[in-house]
């Protein structure tokens, strides 16, 4: 098996390593339910409010408030214990929220207010996850091969191709619960490949930090900040991730509001960005250990700002797929090249803290930045403030291709 691997492109050769290919598919099953739920959640708080974007934006905000409150802390943590052992841990606790929302959501007595609740409880189960597995990945692969396994990190996402999908088929047959259900079942696959998981010895040790956790993630933070190129890689993901308003909050107003769809289409809606970015990763993947990463990411910022501005002004289905497309795309390419960068520009006994960076970003950054997307879409309309939010990127993304050189060289 593994030699069949290794002969293939080296497109997918991270995967020719045991305990990486375990990892990923079993990540791959698990975000097939993941994605059933995001859309199954944005219905349920739209059902719920009679369309409130400003609802929406509030669950946003709750997970936000958790991973700044949480993340540093999980990545420290996971610099410090069995990572594999968390993992078991953080995984089991996302499969009881999702069948507690489940439960609540099939019993009638679910509340806007309980789901705020549980996506601040998630959020922090997910700052201790986040981090611990993508401390975990340089630990499966050797270095020569890390770009490629984390450029294929991010096709598990492609679990959006048939995740919003099927999402959307099974409410329209069993309802909104049924999502819940299926993802609280999803998880059984990670915490099967996480439990064989082979880490190798060394993985297993604790850190000798002695230095509190506070003073610790200080010292992580003075490892970025130090760096010549890894603040402003960070700063243009993170406007990437703050400007730009998540699928979970864009995609349903987008699909009931503008482009009038129905579960299913708007589950359509999020495959296409699915496809973008298995398009991406594969893309990203194939090109090995690539020299200029900084010079890749800023092209990827500026495809990000074209495909969602086509995204923003379309008001037919056809386009908007296709911006999404390029949108998904683009924006894997932007993150598979500034985790690379923080992975290898910081040392190896750092990696938790930082990927809790990473976590801060994606997971904390995006969602806050949804809440005063939903105000402003509230009193201007989705359609300007998503092209805004396209146009503000774009133009940092400029910024940095001029101004940066040692970005462009990284």
């Amino acid at each position: 098996m593994n030699q069949l691997l290794r002969a293939r492109p080296r497109t997918f050769r991270a995967l020719s390593y045991p305990n990486f290919r375990l990892l990923w598919l079993g990540l791959v099953v698990s975000a097939v339910g993941t994605w059933m739920q995001v859309v199954a959640q944005s219905l349920l708080v739209l059902r719920l409010t009679g369309g409130s974007a400003f609802a929406l934006g509030l669950v946003s905000l709750a997970q936000a408030l958790s991973f700044f409150l949480f993340a540093v802390v999980g990545g420290t943590i996971a610099d410090r214990v069995d990572k594999r052992r968390l993992l078991l841990v953080t995984q089991s606790l996302a499969a009881l929220l999702a069948l507690l929302l489940g439960i609540l959501t099939s019993t009638g007595l679910v509340q806007v207010w309980m789901i705020v609740v549980l996506a601040f409880c998630s959020g922090a189960v997910v700052s201790f996850d986040q981090p611990t597995r993508a401390a975990l990945v340089p630990l499966l692969v050797p270095p020569e091969d890390l770009m490629n396994a984390i450029s294929l990190q991010p096709a598990v996402n492609g679990a959006a191709v048939v995740g919003p999908a099927f999402g959307g088929i099974v409410i329209n047959l069993i309802g909104i619960a049924g999502d819940f259900y299926l993802n609280a079942l999803s998880f059984i696959a990670v915490l099967v490949a996480v439990y064989l998981l082979r880490v190798p010895v060394e993985a297993h040790a604790k850190s000798t930090e002695q230095r509190g956790l506070y003073t610790s993630a200080v010292a992580a933070l003075q490892a970025i900040t130090q760096d010549p190129v890894l603040p402003w890689v960070i700063s243009g993901y993170g406007l990437l991730l703050f400007l730009g308003p998540s699928p979970a909050f864009m995609l349903p107003i987008f699909g009931t509001q503008i482009l009038h769809l129905d579960p299913f289409q708007l589950g359509l809606l999020f495959t296409a960005a699915g496809i973008g970015t298995i398009v991406g990763a594969l893309g990203i993947a194939s090109l090995g250990d690539v020299q200029r990463k900084g010079m890749l990411m800023l092209a990827a910022l500026l495809v990000w700002t074209g495909g969602l501005a086509i995204f923003a002004v379309s008001r037919t289905m056809g386009l908007s797929l296709a911006g999404l497309g390029l949108y998904g795309m683009a924006q894997n390419g932007v993150a598979a090249t500034t985790i690379t960068l923080l992975q290898t520009r910081v040392p190896p006994q750092m990696r938790g803290r930082v990927m809790s960076l990473n976590t801060l970003l994606i997971m904390g950054v995006r969602p806050l930045g949804d809440f005063p997307a939903g105000a402003l879409t509230t009193t201007l309309g989705a359609q300007p403030v998503v092209l805004l939010s396209a146009l503000l990127v774009g133009a940092y993304a400029l910024y940095l291709t001029a101004a940066r050189p040692a970005v462009r060289e990284a």
